[in-house]
């Protein structure tokens, strides 16, 4: 039987990030609780440097996302109790690490310390709310302490573990009522039915709602209250469309009033969608009236192509098929640039801060150096230099020879961002072109009753042909 709690830690008053990180690992780690770090384990880490390595993994995070938040999370506890005497201390540190990596997924890295000096055998268990990729933080959900306690639950079942068992509650009946509409809406409402009357002037109007049982308040915002209420509502608080001048500009007929226009948005031209296999359905135990309306939806989903390939001045098969290559290709390409340019600009955003911290801490290091990398000094500057050599670590995984100037790389990253966003406006229209063609050409060989895998399979292998041909000529 095991019990579980998850516990945020922040940083204490007074203290840095690698204090509060140093003190709670080395409470876990304590020798006289773990039998001389005999019961501690650990993923994705050393339990000696564990704290210097989740400070290193924020420090990235960092410099990869630019994000730092105020109260923030810098590491997240789990305790894990077990009954006294169900259990030995190697079982018990088991058990903890698998549970962390299940909790986890494998994204964190942690170290798990038993602790012996209690009679009931009791895990500490430590991870980074940093991901190892330095790019998320362990978010923590809503009723993550019942995942927690059910994932170690299964895990004491399946050692052969007792688990504790929940109290169940009657639960109460549930009453479905209808909902009822607020004060605000049934204001929108009476306003749209009023206006649907065509009152000659806001008066008018006036008149027609305090005959449906609201009083009015002229003054610089004009208000209504319904009959047993309260509080009066302003006309501009019912949000766009019933403000005084839109209603004015809705009588005079210059503009509709927002029950149309609602209309006219549900009555728009819906796109393209692809046909229904209804003998499929048919198998999935569908009943005759949704074959007859999955019909009559494919007859205007095949109207519908028609009219698009008319407008486009596409007339047969063939030039619709090398269309939708045509716009499929392009969205490739697009998507591609856009990846590349989304790679450069991290880099760059990486690399730029790199070389401010790298120029920040240079004299930092050397000093350190020529102190003969004393342990007195290092504690003294441990920011710093930590910072210093991911630095140097970034410029060996980036293979920079030659450290670029900051203002090149703020020239860059401006003119790469021009080019992503360029291309983004013209993704985002060739994307919903693409599938509108990808949907008529789909469409329209279900008509002709062609296979378009077997078409794929014979262009292939024509491009396998010229490939050949380009081979054998060289």
């Amino acid at each position: 039987m095991a019990v579980t709690r998850l516990i945020p830690l922040h940083i204490n008053k007074g203290k840095t990030i690698a204090q509060c990180l140093t003190d709670r690992l080395e409470y876990g780690k304590n020798g006289r609780k773990t039998e001389d770090g005999k019961y501690i384990s650990s993923y994705a880490c050393d339990p000696r440097t564990a704290d210097e390595e989740f400070l290193l993994a924020k420090r990235q995070y960092l410099h990869i996302t630019g994000r730092k938040q105020e109260k923030d999370v810098i590491a997240y506890q789990i305790r894990q109790s077990f009954k006294p005497g169900e259990i030995s201390p190697e079982k018990a540190n088991e058990i903890g690490y698998e549970l962390a990596k299940r909790f986890t997924k494998g994204r964190h890295a942690f170290i798990v310390a038993t602790h012996t000096d209690r009679a009931h055998i009791h895990n500490h268990i430590y991870f980074n709310s940093t991901s190892l990729d330095c790019k998320r933080k362990f978010r923590d959900f809503r009723f993550s302490w019942k995942a927690l306690s059910r994932i170690s639950d299964r895990i004491c079942l399946e050692h052969g573990l007792s688990i504790v068992e929940p109290k169940r509650r009657k639960a109460k009946k549930k009453i479905d009522r209808p909902k009822c509409p607020s004060q605000r809406n049934r204001l929108r409402m009476a306003i749209d039915a009023a206006l649907e009357k065509k009152p000659k002037d806001f008066d008018e109007l006036i008149k027609l709602l305090e005959a449906d049982g609201y009083e009015f308040k002229n003054g610089k915002h004009p208000a209504f209250r319904e009959s047993g209420k309260k509080n009066f509502l302003r006309l501009r608080s019912l949000g766009e469309g019933y403000g005084e001048e839109e209603l004015l500009a809705v009588i005079s007929g210059k503009s509709e009033s927002r029950r149309k226009e609602k209309k006219t948005q549900r009555q728009t031209k819906p796109g393209l969608d692809l046909l229904i296999d209804i003998q499929e359905k048919l198998s999935q135990r569908k009943g005759a009236g949704y074959e007859r309306w999955a019909k009559v939806f494919n007859l205007k989903q095949m109207a519908q192509v028609m009219c698009f390939l008319q407008e486009n001045g596409l007339t047969s098969y063939d030039e619709l098929s090398k269309k939708t290559d045509e716009m499929t290709a392009r969205f490739n390409q697009l998507s591609e640039m856009i990846k590349i340019s989304e790679k450069r600009l991290t880099e760059i955003a990486v690399l730029r801060t790199h070389i401010i911290n790298y120029s920040k801490t240079r004299n930092v290091y050397v000093a350190y150096r020529k102190a003969g990398y004393s342990r007195k000094f290092y504690e003294a500057h441990r920011e710093e230099i930590t910072l210093h050599k991911a630095a140097k670590e970034a410029f060996n995984q980036l293979n920079v020879k030659k450290i670029p100037r900051v203002k090149e790389l703020n020239m860059e990253y401006a003119e790469v961002m021009k080019q992503k966003k360029a291309a983004y406006a013209e993704y985002r229209s060739v994307r919903k072109e693409m599938q509108d063609y990808v949907i008529a050409r789909k469409t329209a060989a279900a008509i002709l009753e062609i296979d378009l895998e077997a078409e794929a399979r014979k262009s292939q292998e024509q491009e396998k042909e010229k490939d050949t041909k380009r081979d054998t000529g060289r």
